[in-house]
């Protein structure tokens, strides 16, 4: 791969996919680089990142996830974590990527490219996962870990069809609130509002909190991906896996990745960043950037 100290430019596109036509930010040429967003988050989430990976000699790929503004809501109303997983396979296929190809989650995006790798191993070369950590660990913990119960009180609270309204009042304030518990201190004004533009329309709310509902309500779910839905929560990928997650992160605690560490395999390596919480990637670009393509350069 070649290395240039001048940064090409961002630009966007959209592809038809899977059941989806998918929008996505793209930066560089050469092998694929698919960076996966979360909740609630938008692919601008990677600005610092596609960038610096470009320029490592990657096409750095950053979509809006499945029911993401402006890609489409799937007409088949699925939103389990094995779908997602789906969708990056299948972005594999309509952007030519091959053997060498890597790919990168953070939040919901985390166990989608876990879930990418698992099901498609040879399209993957190495994966890394952010601030959820893979396997079994967060089931684990909302058995055993209150304080992660606690924190996690939202995802419970978005089963309900009055969430729907409650995270639109008041210009997603709802919003807002999840990014200042979740990364404190850090000013996420201009995240918020590629947030909010991705999710304002109703239509689109609903799908993101479909995410949650498939997982742990009565959403919608595919019995096609049912086996690949249990690996998701149960394996961790066989390639070299980077995880990486902040030490002030609000939203999945430190001791949940901790209790994990005791039953991760030798190929997956765990870094903590310091001052940084659930969106390190915006809070210590630097930092996060540095491990990522070390980390796929090694």
């Amino acid at each position: 791969m070649t290395t240039s100290n001048q940064q090409p430019p961002v630009t966007t596109a959209t592809i038809h996919a899977g059941e989806l036509d998918v929008t996505f930010l793209e930066c560089g040429s050469g092998p694929l680089a698919l960076c996966l967003h979360g909740f609630p988050d938008s692919p601008y989430t990677w600005r610092h990142l596609l960038p610096v990976l470009a320029a490592r000699g990657y096409r750095a790929v950053a979509p809006f996830m499945r029911g993401y503004a402006p890609t489409s809501v799937p007409e088949s109303g699925v939103y389990q974590t094995a779908a997602l997983a789906r969708d990056a396979n299948a972005l594999h296929d309509a952007l030519g990527g091959d053997e060498h190809a890597v790919i990168i989650g953070h939040d919901w995006g985390a166990p989608s490219v876990c879930g990418a790798a698992l099901d498609a191993p040879q399209r993957w070369r190495k994966v890394v996962s952010m601030s959820v950590p893979p396997g079994p660990a967060l089931g684990a913990a909302f058995l055993s870990n209150l304080a992660q119960i606690q924190s996690s009180w939202y995802m419970f609270f978005f089963q309900h069809p009055l969430s729907n309204y409650v995270v639109a009042a008041n210009d997603m304030a709802f919003i807002d609130m999840l990014w200042a518990q979740w990364s404190p201190g850090y000013a996420a004004v201009a995240d918020l509002a590629h947030v909010k533009d991705a999710l304002r329309n109703p239509d689109n709310l609903q799908a993101a909190l479909g995410y949650y509902r498939a997982t742990l309500g009565d959403g919608k779910r595919d019995p096609d991906l049912a086996t690949l839905q249990q690996r998701i929560g149960s394996e961790v990928p066989a390639q070299p896996l980077l995880y990486l997650h902040g030490e002030n992160d609000g939203c999945i605690v430190r001791d949940v990745v901790l209790a994990a560490q005791a039953t991760m395999p030798a190929h997956m390596r765990v870094e903590f960043v310091a001052d940084a919480g659930h969106f390190l990637q915006l809070e210590q670009p630097q930092r996060v950037n540095q491990l990522i393509v070390d980390f796929l350069a090694s």
